[in-house]
């Protein structure tokens, strides 16, 4: 059936009359989630980066989509579902199929958000937008990365890695601003440090019991740089990092979950069964700080 507009005088009574096409949604897919501990058979510590994994539900209406050594995750809504970081271009097909195993459909993904901005975690970004129509959520700093798909001077591995497909920008979310769905109010944490523009999100995920969990997407924050580039050099910068260390600090972190599923052992915590404890976000934060001063100490003694 073809949709027809009547006669109109002036063209904003035409537009009035016109009604938009019907439209069918997709069939939703066939449901094949799997436990913890399967994901954890299938994948190793500092697995590849584009291996393909089966998804599972971290808790409540929040589910590991990614592949074995990138993590993207879902929290997903009846009105639209949230993806936190879509891998490399390569891996976001695998994240489109995780999406759609979970009996979701892929093109009711609404809102794409990023940890930090380089192209191992939103290099599949452009892809995820075209398959899904969602909006892309950056921060200030990542948005013009994400949009021109060159890395940001001010990046401490500016040069290292190739140019990612650019992808428009639809919203701009500043630190402590939020991200909402019928099911989780994600706020966003800004941790700049690996990156100028990177986030970390926290929300609290319930079950069907109403048991309801805090969770935080902690990003990488590893001070890894190119050859010649010191920290130590850019005060103001490393201000920055330290603040987003304590934030993390302070936030409420029931299940801690990063980017690189290995830097918080999430793949131990799967096999043993539950994503609950473990390594806490203090002890991340701990760790990334010690690993900081150990490069700050290094950097001096050159």
């Amino acid at each position: 059936m073809s949709a027809r507009c009547l006669p109109a005088l002036t063209p904003p009574l035409a537009l009035a009359a016109c009604a938009p096409p019907i439209q069918t949604p997709d069939p939703l897919p066939p449901r094949e989630i799997v436990t913890p501990q399967q994901w954890a058979q299938q994948c190793t510590d500092w697995d590849e980066w584009d291996k393909p994994a089966p998804p599972y539900r971290i808790h409540g209406s929040t589910y590991y989509v990614g592949t074995c050594g990138i993590a993207t995750i879902l929290v997903a809504g009846d009105g639209g579902h949230i993806l936190i970081d879509s891998g490399t271009e390569a891996g976001a097909d695998v994240v489109l199929d995780n999406v759609g195993k979970l009996g979701f459909r892929p093109n009711e993904i609404a809102s794409l958000l990023h940890s930090h901005e380089h192209f191992d975690h939103t290099g599949g970004h452009a892809l995820v937008k075209r398959a899904s129509g969602a909006h892309v959520v950056a921060s200030p700093q990542a948005a013009p990365v994400l949009r021109t798909g060159e890395d940001d001077p001010a990046d401490p591995q500016h040069g290292l890695h190739d140019a990612m497909e650019s992808v428009p920008v639809d919203v701009i979310v500043r630190d402590g601003e939020t991200v909402r769905s019928e099911t989780a109010t994600l706020t966003a944490i800004a941790t700049p440090g690996h990156t100028p523009g990177a986030l970390s999100w926290a929300w609290q995920s319930c079950d069907e019991a109403g048991n309801c969990l805090s969770i935080v997407y902690a990003d990488s924050l590893s001070p890894i740089s190119r050859d010649g580039y010191r920290f130590g050099d850019h005060p103001e910068y490393l201000e920055g990092f330290r603040a987003g260390l304590e934030k993390l600090r302070a936030v409420d972190c029931d299940i801690l979950l990063t980017p690189h599923p290995s830097a918080s052992d999430m793949v131990t915590r799967a096999a043993a069964g539950s994503m609950v404890g473990g390594m806490s976000c203090v002890d991340y934060a701990d760790a990334v700080e010690a690993r900081l001063d150990r490069r700050l100490a290094e950097e001096a003694g050159d």
